[in-house]
């Protein structure tokens, strides 16, 4: 259990599942609310019948007005809804096990360049350093 709990707390999972929110769950919602409010009032900004109709010279402002609307509805609600959360959730395990946010992480180059040091200074006077 310890192993599929660890599985779940790494963040390509996390990433997954957002990226697989965003294309399904809430789609049907935000594009509900987007063509069901936004675009009607797009519409008779621009005094157009419909939202793909509404245009500046030949470009269709609309549909890119719109396609951003419900692509910043979308991420506000997965930020809010999974990104946010599982990042309390993880800071709240940390805490549980000691790891306090603000120590610095270790990251493989620190390692090596400690491991340099200590070899270094393991070296006997009169030996050439190797670079």
């Amino acid at each position: 259990m310890e192993g599929f709990k660890k599985f779940l707390m790494q963040g390509n999972v996390i990433e997954l599942a957002v990226a697989v929110v965003i294309g399904t769950a809430f789609t049907a919602v935000v594009t509900g609310f987007v063509e069901g409010i936004i675009n009607p009032m797009i519409a008779q900004l621009f005094q157009a019948d419909d939202i793909a109709n509404a245009q500046v010279g030949i470009f269709k402002i609309g549909l890119v007005i719109a396609a951003l609307i419900n692509f910043v509805l979308v991420a506000a609600v997965v930020y809010f809804a999974l990104v946010l959360p599982m990042a309390k959730l993880k800071e709240h395990s940390d805490r549980r096990k000691g790891i306090s946010p603000d120590e610095p992480v270790e990251t493989d180059v620190d390692i090596l360049h400690d491991i340099r040091d200590l070899l270094r200074a393991q070296q006997t006077p009169g030996t050439a350093p190797r670079a």
